[in-house]
């Protein structure tokens, strides 16, 4: 269980993590029951330091100070990830801009040169992240930047419970083997469950404009190559973050 856990903050992230033996296969597979105590460290650590440097200002954040925390943030964000998450999404962009059949598309995935697609998609999300972190932060407004990372990882957790995975090979294939389908969805409702418990109403919100998100994706995936890859569970982790930030800006407008 120690190893699984220490294999999903090593797949997640880039924090250095010790494993005294080389993992089994069983172990890498049940990394994924992981994700979303590993996108809830994410969450703590970007909020920590987002307040951090807020208490810097004792007057609070200007305008044109929030611009800048708000890029320091979304640079620790995409350094604390290896911009794993990033090359999934531009993988994805890419093969669906080239693609045309199930074949095509994922062939482009497996495809190491960025196109088109994955530079505009890469660039569009960063830019729509950076606008609405400046916005939150700006008004000290922290949940979203909690929520985003730990409910986009668990959405992954529902991708592999609803969706093949559609590579015979890979990491994916391990967390089909070796995640049973009702630990996935016992974790995502327990999830579910506390985020509406401790953040009422705004957080369940944002995890409804999440989860119409997720249909939409999943579909598109489905409808394309027939089921989930890991360059689309990591375009999904991506657009979901960006989801929830981007929704967080207009409900803390109506609150």
């Amino acid at each position: 269980m120690l190893d699984s856990l220490k294999l999903a903050i090593q797949f997640l992230t880039r924090i250095p993590v010790h494993l005294a033996q080389p993992p089994s296969e069983r172990a890498i597979g049940r990394a994924l029951l992981w994700y979303p105590l590993v996108g809830l460290l994410y969450g703590v650590v970007l909020v920590s330091v987002a307040i951090l440097l807020d208490h810097l200002t004792p007057m609070g954040l200007s305008v044109t100070e929030s611009f800048v925390v708000s890029a320091l943030v979304l640079l620790l964000w995409v350094m604390l990830s290896g911009a794993l998450h990033l090359d999934g999404l531009g993988d994805s962009a890419d093969a669906w801009l080239g693609g045309g059949d199930r074949e095509r598309t994922l062939a482009i995935m497996k495809d190491t040169h960025a196109g088109t697609g994955a530079l505009v998609s890469v660039a569009l999300v960063l830019l729509l992240k950076w606008s609405a972190l400046q916005h939150l932060l700006l008004n000290q407004q922290y949940l979203a930047l909690l929520l985003a990372p730990l409910w986009a990882r668990t959405s992954v957790l529902v991708l592999f419970a609803t969706t093949p995975y559609v590579r015979p090979n890979g990491l994916g294939a391990s967390f089909s083997r070796y995640c049973e389908t009702r630990e996935l969805w016992a974790i995502t409702v327990i999830t579910l469950a506390s985020i509406v418990t401790l953040f009422g109403g705004q957080g369940a919100a944002l995890v409804l404009v999440a989860g119409g998100l997720f249909w939409c994706c999943r579909r598109l995936m489905v409808r394309r190559i027939g089921g989930t890859t890991g360059d689309t569970a990591g375009a999904l982790i991506e657009v979901t973050e960006m989801a929830i930030l981007v929704a967080a800006v207009f409900i803390v407008r109506m609150s």
